[in-house]
């Protein structure tokens, strides 16, 4: 039987802890609608430096904010998405660079618990280990190569299964949560399965085929769900017929996070799943809000899965259901542009609900999402 410990987040970050789950209000569609020939997809060079000097401001922000002990926020998971927004940077920092990034790993190196995780807390365990596995896989040091591996099977032990006592007919079966046996959600489910695809884990791992299941649970997409629906838009909802914003909405943080999962879990791009997941972002585009969430909650949480779905899923342009192609990059890049704050950091001035009113975090999530817009 998988030892799993209790322990219910009080602060019940109910979409996503420092992962921030949330988004904004409707669609607005007022972005960029104007179809762009085949070759003016590409970012051109007076917009690419603007991005390059958004993220080294970025940065310069973070280094400046990072407390003696290494870290930033005196939490495991920000501290690794920092890093990870350094690392893979288009300047691509390396361990050799400073002590400040040899100080962020050894935080992280410094929190490996006994079971695997890594973790300053008995709380948002899958998160801190998850992003705590990218950001050390991205550094390319083989030395960390056993903490990776034993906190893969951590997150491998979160994952509601039989030997749990969760039936595969229950509409947990196949989910992951905040590190203890409460119930499992979407954020937390990507999270980690964006961990684990990042360290390399073998496609044939039953964990995959398990997450499936919760995913596609997750999923208000009648077609392919054996879970009733309470609505049926092809998107996703946080967990099986509910959302934060009311009901069991599908919004954009969550269907990002849901078409990054299946992606993530090798689904095909021509699977209905995905189809459905990105009808619904071609049916709700816009980088002006975090579609169908409360007013202004989640909003960098969404730019950052969506900048991460898009990039996933491989198609320069989106073309919404009313005709009009958006260059989604362009898009992202220029709104993110002008939110960024003159010290060089972002931070979310609608709702500080899931974190959002940390600096560091949302400055990291921010250079993260333009760091795939650079990149694709």
């Amino acid at each position: 039987m998988k030892t799993i410990t209790a322990g219910l987040i009080t602060l019940m970050l109910a979409a996503a802890p420092l992962c921030g789950l949330a988004e904004d209000v409707a669609v607005s569609g007022s972005d960029s609608a104007t179809e762009p020939a085949a070759d003016e997809t590409a970012l051109d060079t007076e917009l690419r430096s603007e991005i390059e000097r958004a993220i080294d401001a970025g940065l310069r922000y973070l280094r400046a904010a990072q407390a003696d002990d290494g870290s930033w926020s005196q939490s495991v998971g920000v501290t690794a998405l920092v890093l990870r927004a350094y690392l893979q940077s288009p300047r691509g920092s390396t361990e050799e660079d400073g002590p400040f990034i040899a100080r962020s790993i050894a935080y992280l190196l410094d929190h490996v618990q006994d079971d695997g995780s890594i973790s300053e807390t008995n709380h948002n365990r899958n998160y801190n280990t998850a992003v705590a596995i990218t950001a050390l896989k991205a550094t390319g040091n083989a030395e960390y190569t056993p903490v990776i591996a034993n906190a893969q099977g951590f997150l491998k032990g979160l994952q509601l299964d039989d030997e749990d006592g969760y039936a595969r007919s229950h509409k947990y079966y196949g989910g992951i949560g905040y590190g203890g046996d409460e119930r499992p959600d979407l954020s937390n489910m990507y999270m980690a399965l964006e961990a684990l695809k990042a360290s390399d884990v073998d496609p044939d791992d039953p964990v995959w085929e398990k997450a499936l299941v919760f995913v596609s649970r997750s999923q208000n997409n009648s077609e392919t769900n054996d879970v009733k629906v309470s609505v049926d838009d092809g998107g996703f909802a946080y967990m099986p017929n509910y959302s934060p914003h009311g009901g069991g909405e599908s919004y954009g943080g969550m269907t990002s996070a849901g078409l990054l999962s299946l992606l993530f879990a090798g689904v095909d791009k021509n699977d209905p799943r995905v189809q459905a997941a990105y009808d619904w972002i071609r049916a709700n585009y816009t980088v002006d809000a975090n579609p169908n969430a409360k007013e202004g909650q989640g909003l960098f949480y969404y730019y950052n899965a969506f900048a991460k779905a898009m990039a996933a899923y491989g198609e320069p342009t989106v073309t919404d259901t009313a005709g009009n192609t958006h260059d989604w990059r362009r898009d992202l890049a220029e709104k993110l542009l002008s939110l960024q704050r003159e010290d060089g950091s972002w931070i979310n001035s609608l709702s500080s609900r899931w974190w959002e009113g940390d600096p560091n975090l949302v400055t990291a999530w921010s250079v993260i999402a333009l760091n795939h817009v650079y990149g694709t």
